[in-house]
């Protein structure tokens, strides 16, 4: 009999975390209240409340706000409106595997600088620039980044911010994670910071509400988001206005401020469980806890086959992402711990370990 599939791979939670209920009555109402916005085409900017409620959370107005039917919707749109075939792109070291993805499909020059514990290399981003690279957009994932967990510190968000205004590039502060903190402190965004219209911030109501959900949006200059709208409407006329509605109604019931409490208790549990299982099971594992989010970037000595590893853990059930997927080493690997319980993070640590300590003993 095969054992039961442990997941480590997908970022996002499970579902007994998805507030089902409030979801339902956030949908009632807003069909009830609005059915010819909720039920229409409307604008390729998004449903005007939603718009309005993310414009406040963002101390924006309407008109620097476009929602979309997802982050990765809204991702695409600003890459090609900002990024030409040879332009000169800067990512993090590792970093999302769709990022990279996405440049590579449109031929950007991609400069990858090292993630460290505090985010972004940013000492080495300046002597990238001082030696001549001449990025169009910078793509930073400040929070709980994705793949490395790690967190952009205050001191680099200021200097990143300083670079692109001297060497003149657009920041894309990429931050669906960021109401996932569960530790420490919280960190002012660089969109708040930004004193220049250097920063296009992009954040995602499947991390907070449920994945399904597929509502993203961006917040920055008004000219921009009009050069992304008018992408939008030749894409699609009109994103979910349905999802849109159902959202807006949960984000203005104070649904969502609930919702995000529920989660960041569970992945606080589950990184723990994470953390815990690791030291047990994995002691040549090293790893940098996350202050939240979803992911926790592993490290296992030097000469590890990881896609070895891999193919191993399979065969016992245990699924999780190599992190070369990331642009890392091929002795890394990405967990994400958010859908999962603690008592499969045990029993999925547990057997992957067992994987591991299998080839290590095949290698000796």
């Amino acid at each position: 009999m095969e054992p039961t599939t442990i997941t480590f791979a997908r970022g996002a939670p499970s579902l007994d975390i998805v507030p089902v209920e409030d979801l339902r009555a956030a949908a009632q109402s807003a069909f009830e209240s609005d059915p010819k916005g909720a039920f229409s085409y409307g604008t390729a900017g998004g449903y005007g409340p939603l718009r309005d409620w993310i414009a406040e959370r963002h101390e924006a107005d309407r008109e620097q706000v476009l929602a979309t039917n997802g982050s990765m919707q809204a991702d695409a749109f600003l890459f090609q409106l900002k990024v030409q075939r040879g332009d000169t792109v800067i990512v993090e070291a590792p970093t999302y595997d769709r990022t990279l993805l996405a440049l590579r499909e449109l031929e950007a020059d991609i400069i990858a600088i090292p993630v460290e514990p505090d985010g972004l290399d940013v000492d080495a981003l300046a002597i990238a620039l001082e030696q001549g690279a001449q990025p169009t957009l910078a793509h930073i994932i400040p929070n709980f980044q994705n793949p490395a967990g790690a967190t952009l510190s205050l001191d680099k968000r200021r200097r990143l911010l300083e670079l692109a205004t001297h060497y003149d590039f657009t920041i894309f502060e990429d931050d669906p994670y960021g109401e996932l903190r569960f530790e420490g402190e919280s960190l002012p965004t660089m969109l708040s910071l930004d004193t220049e219209n250097r920063v296009v911030y992009a954040s995602s109501f499947s991390k907070t509400v449920c994945p399904g959900i597929r509502v993203g949006y961006l917040v920055g200059p008004k000219a921009t988001i009009a050069a992304v709208e008018q992408r939008a409407t030749a894409t699609y006329i009109s994103p979910n206005m349905v999802a849109q509605a159902i959202v807006a109604d949960f984000c203005r019931s104070g649904a969502l401020d609930r919702s995000i409490e529920a989660v960041k208790v569970a992945l606080r549990e589950r990184r723990d469980a994470t953390c815990a299982a690791l030291e047990r099971e994995l002691p040549d594992a090293s790893f940098t806890p996350p202050e939240g989010g979803y992911f926790l970037w592993v490290d296992l000595p030097d000469g590890a086959d990881v896609d070895a590893l891999s193919g191993a853990a399979r065969e016992r059930g245990v699924i999780f992402v190599k992190g070369t997927d990331f642009g890392g080493g091929l002795n890394t690997l990405r967990l994400a711990y958010s859908g999962v319980t603690p008592d499969e993070i045990d029993e999925g640590i547990g057997r992957l370990a067992e994987a591991y300590r299998g080839l290590s003993v095949a290698a000796a």
